[in-house]
Protein backbone atom coordinates (compact mmCIF):
# COMPACT_ATOMS: atom_id res chain seq x y z
CA UNK A 1 0.00 0.00 0.00
CA UNK A 2 1.47 3.40 -0.80
CA UNK A 3 0.75 6.54 1.00
CA UNK A 4 0.23 9.60 -0.79
CA UNK A 5 -0.69 12.88 0.75
CA UNK A 6 -2.98 15.12 -1.47
CA UNK A 7 -2.51 19.44 -0.77
CA UNK A 8 -2.95 22.18 -3.33
CA UNK A 9 -4.34 25.92 -2.68
CA UNK A 10 -7.62 26.48 -2.25
CA UNK A 11 -10.00 25.94 -5.65
CA UNK A 12 -7.35 23.70 -6.98
CA UNK A 13 -10.17 21.37 -7.29
CA UNK A 14 -8.45 18.25 -4.91
CA UNK A 15 -12.59 17.18 -4.50
CA UNK A 16 -13.09 16.27 -8.15
CA UNK A 17 -9.78 14.69 -8.42
CA UNK A 18 -10.14 12.39 -4.91
CA UNK A 19 -13.41 11.69 -6.32
CA UNK A 20 -12.26 10.49 -9.60
CA UNK A 21 -9.82 8.38 -7.62
CA UNK A 22 -12.19 6.92 -4.82
CA UNK A 23 -14.23 5.74 -7.92
CA UNK A 24 -12.13 4.10 -9.83
CA UNK A 25 -9.31 2.41 -7.03
CA UNK A 26 -8.74 0.29 -3.97
CA UNK A 27 -7.75 2.99 -1.68
CA UNK A 28 -8.23 4.48 1.83
CA UNK A 29 -9.00 8.51 1.47
CA UNK A 30 -8.75 10.51 4.52
CA UNK A 31 -9.71 14.26 4.46
CA UNK A 32 -8.17 15.61 7.51
CA UNK A 33 -10.72 18.80 7.79
CA UNK A 34 -13.76 16.39 8.09
CA UNK A 35 -11.52 14.58 10.41
CA UNK A 36 -10.80 17.17 12.82
CA UNK A 37 -14.42 18.12 13.15
CA UNK A 38 -14.83 15.20 13.83
CA UNK A 39 -12.48 15.05 16.88
CA UNK A 40 -14.00 18.33 18.20
CA UNK A 41 -17.02 16.35 18.61
CA UNK A 42 -18.02 15.94 22.34
CA UNK A 43 -16.66 13.27 24.29
CA UNK A 44 -13.69 13.63 21.58
CA UNK A 45 -10.08 13.93 22.14
CA UNK A 46 -10.01 17.56 21.03
CA UNK A 47 -13.21 19.09 22.71
CA UNK A 48 -12.36 19.11 26.37
CA UNK A 49 -9.80 21.14 25.49
CA UNK A 50 -10.79 23.50 23.31
CA UNK A 51 -13.62 23.98 25.95
CA UNK A 52 -10.90 24.33 28.48
CA UNK A 53 -8.98 27.00 26.16
CA UNK A 54 -11.65 29.19 24.63
CA UNK A 55 -14.54 28.61 27.30
CA UNK A 56 -18.38 27.52 27.14
CA UNK A 57 -19.48 30.68 24.60
CA UNK A 58 -18.38 28.59 21.94
CA UNK A 59 -20.81 25.75 22.74
CA UNK A 60 -24.30 25.38 20.86
CA UNK A 61 -27.88 24.56 23.30
CA UNK A 62 -26.42 21.05 23.26
CA UNK A 63 -23.22 21.16 24.48
CA UNK A 64 -21.10 21.18 20.73
CA UNK A 65 -18.61 23.02 19.46
CA UNK A 66 -19.61 25.39 16.90
CA UNK A 67 -17.28 26.35 14.30
CA UNK A 68 -18.48 30.05 13.70
CA UNK A 69 -18.16 30.70 17.54
CA UNK A 70 -14.95 29.49 17.63
CA UNK A 71 -13.46 30.91 14.54
CA UNK A 72 -15.03 34.31 16.40
CA UNK A 73 -13.04 33.70 19.24
CA UNK A 74 -9.38 33.35 17.40
CA UNK A 75 -9.65 35.69 14.54
CA UNK A 76 -6.85 38.39 14.50
CA UNK A 77 -5.66 36.63 17.46
CA UNK A 78 -2.72 34.63 16.18
CA UNK A 79 -1.50 33.40 19.88
CA UNK A 80 -5.02 32.01 20.45
CA UNK A 81 -5.08 30.68 17.15
CA UNK A 82 -1.55 29.00 17.48
CA UNK A 83 -2.90 26.97 20.92
CA UNK A 84 -5.87 26.26 19.51
CA UNK A 85 -3.73 24.27 16.63
CA UNK A 86 -1.50 22.81 18.77
CA UNK A 87 -4.57 21.23 20.23
CA UNK A 88 -6.33 20.02 16.98
CA UNK A 89 -2.80 19.14 14.85
CA UNK A 90 -1.15 16.61 16.90
CA UNK A 91 -4.85 14.83 17.58
CA UNK A 92 -4.62 14.57 13.72
CA UNK A 93 -2.15 13.42 12.90
CA UNK A 94 -2.24 10.55 15.50
CA UNK A 95 -5.40 9.91 14.19
CA UNK A 96 -4.24 9.48 10.43
CA UNK A 97 -1.15 7.75 11.19
CA UNK A 98 -2.86 4.77 13.27
CA UNK A 99 -5.52 4.51 10.48
CA UNK A 100 -2.58 4.36 7.96
CA UNK A 101 -1.01 1.45 9.80
CA UNK A 102 -4.33 -0.30 9.97
CA UNK A 103 -5.01 0.18 5.96
CA UNK A 104 -1.97 -1.31 5.90
CA UNK A 105 -2.47 -4.29 7.84
CA UNK A 106 -5.58 -4.80 6.34
CA UNK A 107 -4.04 -5.71 2.85
CA UNK A 108 -7.57 -3.67 1.53
CA UNK A 109 -6.27 -1.00 -0.02
CA UNK A 110 -3.65 -0.35 -3.28
CA UNK A 111 -3.70 3.80 -1.56
CA UNK A 112 -4.07 5.55 0.87
CA UNK A 113 -4.74 9.11 0.48
CA UNK A 114 -4.48 11.97 2.76
CA UNK A 115 -5.81 15.59 1.92
CA UNK A 116 -5.10 18.44 3.65
CA UNK A 117 -4.56 22.42 3.46
CA UNK A 118 -1.56 21.78 5.98
CA UNK A 119 -0.11 18.57 4.48
CA UNK A 120 3.47 20.21 4.29
CA UNK A 121 3.70 22.55 7.43
CA UNK A 122 1.86 19.20 9.77
CA UNK A 123 4.91 17.27 8.60
CA UNK A 124 3.19 14.74 6.17
CA UNK A 125 6.36 14.98 4.32
CA UNK A 126 7.70 12.61 6.60
CA UNK A 127 4.83 10.50 7.27
CA UNK A 128 3.67 9.85 3.93
CA UNK A 129 5.45 7.96 1.24
CA UNK A 130 4.80 11.07 -1.44
CA UNK A 131 3.22 14.06 -1.65
CA UNK A 132 1.10 15.52 -4.62
CA UNK A 133 0.65 19.12 -5.46
CA UNK A 134 -2.30 19.50 -7.30
CA UNK A 135 -2.07 22.67 -9.27
CA UNK A 136 -4.06 25.43 -10.93
CA UNK A 137 -2.98 28.79 -11.79
CA UNK A 138 -4.32 31.62 -10.26
CA UNK A 139 -7.06 33.08 -12.28
CA UNK A 140 -8.70 29.58 -12.47
CA UNK A 141 -9.08 29.04 -8.73
CA UNK A 142 -10.23 32.96 -8.50
CA UNK A 143 -12.69 31.98 -10.97
CA UNK A 144 -13.95 28.71 -9.21
CA UNK A 145 -14.20 30.30 -5.89
CA UNK A 146 -16.40 33.02 -7.11
CA UNK A 147 -18.55 30.78 -8.94
CA UNK A 148 -18.65 27.45 -6.34
CA UNK A 149 -18.62 29.72 -3.27
CA UNK A 150 -19.65 33.23 -3.87
CA UNK A 151 -16.40 34.44 -2.60
CA UNK A 152 -15.37 37.89 -3.09
CA UNK A 153 -12.11 39.37 -4.40
CA UNK A 154 -11.39 40.87 -1.06
CA UNK A 155 -11.88 36.99 0.65
CA UNK A 156 -9.84 35.29 -2.05
CA UNK A 157 -6.74 37.65 -1.60
CA UNK A 158 -6.79 37.03 2.18
CA UNK A 159 -6.79 32.82 1.62
CA UNK A 160 -4.38 33.24 -1.38
CA UNK A 161 -2.11 34.99 1.28
CA UNK A 162 -2.24 33.29 4.16
CA UNK A 163 -1.52 29.64 2.03
CA UNK A 164 2.05 28.57 0.93
CA UNK A 165 3.86 29.60 -2.52
CA UNK A 166 3.95 27.57 -5.18
CA UNK A 167 7.51 26.95 -4.79
CA UNK A 168 7.01 25.93 -2.01
CA UNK A 169 4.23 23.17 -2.65
CA UNK A 170 6.40 22.19 -5.57
CA UNK A 171 9.70 21.70 -3.61
CA UNK A 172 8.08 18.90 -1.26
CA UNK A 173 5.91 17.33 -3.88
CA UNK A 174 6.94 14.74 -5.69
CA UNK A 175 3.81 14.96 -8.19
CA UNK A 176 2.66 17.91 -9.71
CA UNK A 177 -0.75 17.45 -11.24
CA UNK A 178 -1.96 20.66 -13.60
CA UNK A 179 -5.27 21.12 -12.70
CA UNK A 180 -6.13 24.18 -14.54
CA UNK A 181 -7.44 23.16 -17.58
CA UNK A 182 -9.83 20.41 -18.61
CA UNK A 183 -11.09 17.99 -15.71
CA UNK A 184 -10.76 14.50 -17.94
CA UNK A 185 -7.44 15.96 -18.89
CA UNK A 186 -6.56 15.86 -15.09
CA UNK A 187 -7.95 12.87 -14.74
CA UNK A 188 -5.73 11.11 -17.23
CA UNK A 189 -2.59 12.55 -15.50
CA UNK A 190 -4.07 10.71 -12.49
CA UNK A 191 -4.31 7.53 -13.88
CA UNK A 192 -1.22 7.16 -15.84
CA UNK A 193 0.76 7.71 -12.50
CA UNK A 194 -1.54 5.12 -10.32
CA UNK A 195 -1.39 2.68 -12.84
CA UNK A 196 2.51 2.94 -13.18
CA UNK A 197 2.21 2.39 -9.24
CA UNK A 198 0.13 -0.56 -9.59
CA UNK A 199 2.37 -2.28 -12.40
CA UNK A 200 5.14 -2.15 -10.25
CA UNK A 201 3.78 -3.99 -7.34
Amino acid sequence: MKSIGITGGVGSGKSELLSHIRDKYRCKIILSDLLAKELQGKGKPCYGPLVTLLGTEILDENGNIRKDKMAERIFSDEALLTKVNEIIHPVVVKAIVDDMNESKKSGCFDFFFVEAALLIETGFDKICDELWYIYTNENVRRERLKASRGYSDEKINGIIASQLPEETFRKYCKVVIDNSGNLTDSKKQVDEILEAYLCQT
